[in-house]
């Protein structure tokens, strides 16, 4: 039996390490990456701009991308179906962007094919592979333990030979408060891959659509997106923070204010409701509200949130200075 590799905190910590690579600055790191999206969403629209951009080294959205051979395997388009969509996207392409419409399944032999393909092209970075279902193993049974297998098996692949393998992946029909819980099979497939992204369209006619954005090495974000000439181009661009305030109650921005103007304020969540002039909120709710958000857009802001009981009523109290707030106590 094969020893633990063990390494020291100590050593750890002291140790100078590389940076992730990213083939996309800032959202395409080397590693497995799944790509999800409902039928004729324009993922495959996507997925071919991404392969011609990164082998010509353009920019995506305004990233840098690190110029390498690109391999697509366009698993559900033939060769007639590719060539019309190239000649929309653009009109001069490198002979370091690969395409094959055939590969064996995961575990049957496609590891191999990779493999060859890498020996006879040593500058492929990026493999895109359209669809994941194509070199699944047809299996009727929704199964954590086959999804996370197949899954690592790819995953140790792109870690062993530093690429980004992108998995074209589909959504379940049935809707989720949490857009990641829409991904099509078991947890076991988001949980085994370093990044993922979600394209949504409110309505199937809708140019704008949001790309959904999480990782290990990248931060959560969305991107903002017109369909225009085959194209998906950036309308916006939005990180964590700033989704958060965006979709935070309104009654957060309004504490806020009240409380630069006022520096501290003391008092029940029914008094400070009646100064707001918020008559449709219960006290309840504030105080969940205000507390949810204390660690995050409160934080930011520099205002200290806490709660304290007297024999009569819950006090809330408010204080701008963070750093002054956390002294007191």
């Amino acid at each position: 039996m094969e020893d633990l590799k063990i390494i020291n905190a100590d050593n750890l910590l002291y140790t100078t390490l590389a940076e992730s690579e990213f083939i996309v600055d800032e959202i395409l790191p080397v590693g497995l990456h799944i790509f999800c999206g409902a039928p004729k969403v324009g993922k495959s629209w996507l997925m071919l701009d991404l392969c011609i951009k990164v082998s010509k080294g353009e920019k995506l959205w305004g990233l840098k991308t690190n110029k390498c051979d690109v391999l697509y395997l366009a698993l559900e388009d033939t060769h007639q179906r590719l060539q019309k969509r190239l000649f929309k996207l653009t009109d001069d392409i490198d002979s370091n962007f690969h395409i094959a419409i055939e590969s064996n399944k995961i575990t049957n032999g496609l590891i191999m094919q990779l493999e060859n393909v890498i020996k006879q092209y040593p500058n492929i970075r990026l493999v895109v592979i359209d669809t994941l279902q194509k070199v699944r193993k047809q299996n009727n049974d929704i199964n954590y333990s086959a999804d996370y297998g197949e899954m690592t098996t790819l995953k140790e692949f792109a870690d062993k030979n530093k690429l980004a393998i992108i998995l074209v992946h589909h959504l379940r029909k049935q809707d989720d408060s949490d857009i990641f819980n829409k991904i099509s099979g078991t947890t076991g497939i988001m949980g085994s891959s370093d990044t993922t992204f979600i394209l949504e369209k409110k309505s199937r006619d809708d140019s704008v659509a949001t790309l959904f954005v999480t990782g290990r090495d990248v931060e959560y974000q969305t991107f903002t997106l017109r369909f225009e000439e085959c194209r998906w181009n950036l309308i916006e661009r939005s990180f964590q923070k700033e989704l958060e305030i965006k979709n935070a109650p309104e009654i957060v921005s309004n504490v806020i204010s009240f409380i630069n103007e006022n520096e501290m304020w003391q008092g029940t969540a029914t008094e400070l409701l009646e100064i707001l002039d918020k008559k449709d909120i219960t006290p309840q709710y504030l105080t969940k509200v205000l507390n949810e958000y204390s660690k995050t857009i409160l934080l930011d802001n520099k205002i200290s949130f806490t709660t304290s009981r007297t024999s009569t009523a819950r006090l809330v109290t408010l204080r701008k200075d963070i750093d002054k707030a956390t002294e007191l106590g």
